[in-house]
């Protein structure tokens, strides 16, 4: 297919134009296709959905993006993400007893499907977007070796107490990991909370854009409440490289979670943990229907800093963790409380179910009990 030339598209009016970079080591590789829906796809009837009518449920899925994404080449699946903690690798003890906690990561370029048929030419920590989600206990000492793949400098920038020389800041100590490079980035897990780390070389919004983040996640000591966890990274796409997104998700991929409603029990306490790095928008939010719920701005306190909210807002870099209870069966939409950002992907169900339903849940989102269990038990806390 012939390469379009680059368009002055606004997000409002994107179709689907992906537009490689030639910067990238991929190339510039164009991959156009429309990724809106001309006419809406049928959804499949859900149990316990008497709480909506068969309208209101055409109306939503009638803005979703069409098709399905293919994530075994991806190499990820955002319901995955959700899940998949990464405890590294306990390789020993400090003096005082404490565990070591040892992380293997890689900078490389990858292209990454982002909705149906749109295609993006990531930077990448391990081959994803976002990068693994770190977990541990507040006192670990962690150690994370970094080895540079890709076509550019990068670094790892972890949010939290370090030594300077660990703060993997371009022009300072040890600063940006060149190509063929490697580096250890070593420090104690300090305060407990939900935090992010990220590429910190220039330009920096070109290297946070292109997909160089992930979740950073500290159990207190002791640990939380039980409840079902979830990880969710908000993050937008440039596709066409004019510092405007054409493409908002939680865990990348556009509408993952309509097509795929996340499985929760009635009656159980479902925490997210919640980390927004959209670049080129101010603000993003989340919003929950026909619930309520507790939101701990950073997670560094056991105690709420709001109560009782159905809508948060954050900034870049921002996060924060969610607490709620489903009452009732049924589908329960989140999404951006910003129109255009959940019309362009940020938005998806939860399927609220009974016990007895809970595996049928599963099995229709193409879940097992594996996935189950990841969800009930990641926190390194005892």
């Amino acid at each position: 297919m012939k390469a379009p030339t680059k368009q002055n598209l606004s997000r409002r009016g994107f179709i689907g134009l992906g537009l490689g970079s030639a910067a990238s080591a991929i190339g510039a590789g164009v991959l156009a296709q429309s990724a809106l829906a001309q006419t809406p796809p049928e959804p499949t009837p859900m149990a316990g959905m008497h709480h909506a009518g068969a309208g209101d449920v055409h109306a939503s899925m009638s803005q979703m993006l069409v098709g399905t994404v293919d994530h075994a080449r991806n190499g990820f699946d955002p319901m995955q993400m959700l899940v998949d903690w990464d405890h590294g690798t306990i390789t020993g003890e400090t003096d005082d007893g404490r565990p070591i906690r040892e992380y293997d990561f890689s900078a490389g370029d990858v292209e990454i499907e982002i909705a149906p048929g749109v295609f993006f030419p990531a930077w990448t920590y391990n081959g994803r977007v976002p990068g693994p989600s770190i977990r541990c206990a507040e006192g670990d000492h962690l150690r994370v070796n970094f080895a540079n793949y890709g076509s550019h400098p990068h670094t790892l920038h972890f949010h939290g107490f370090h030594p300077a020389e660990m703060d993997g800041v371009e022009g300072q100590y040890r600063g940006a990991i060149a190509p063929g490079e490697a580096f250890t980035y070593e420090f104690d897990a300090d305060p407990f909370g939900c935090h992010l780390y990220h590429c910190h070389a220039a330009p920096l919004k070109r290297h946070i854009h292109k997909g160089m983040y992930g979740a950073f996640v500290v159990d207190p000591p002791g640990g939380r409440p039980p409840a079902r966890e979830f990880m969710m990274v908000m993050n937008a796409f440039d596709t066409n490289f004019d510092s405007e997104n054409e493409i908002y998700a939680v865990n990348t991929v556009g509408h993952e979670f309509m097509r795929r409603p996340i499985p929760v029990k009635v009656g159980e306490l479902v925490r997210i943990y919640l980390i927004n790095v959209v670049e080129f928008d101010l603000i993003n939010s989340f919003h929950l229907h026909a619930h309520f719920f507790d939101y701990y701005d950073t997670g560094t306190s056991l105690q709420p800093t709001l109560r009782v909210v159905d809508t948060i807002m954050q900034a870049q870099g921002q996060r924060g963790i969610i607490e709620f209870r489903p009452r009732y069966p049924g589908r329960y939409m989140f999404h951006a409380h910003v129109s255009e950002f959940a019309e362009l992907g940020w938005m998806g169900f939860f399927n609220a179910v009974n016990e007895h339903d809970f595996a049928g849940a599963l099995a229709e989102v193409g879940l097992d009990a594996e996935w189950d269990h990841k969800s009930l038990n990641g926190s390194t806390s005892k």
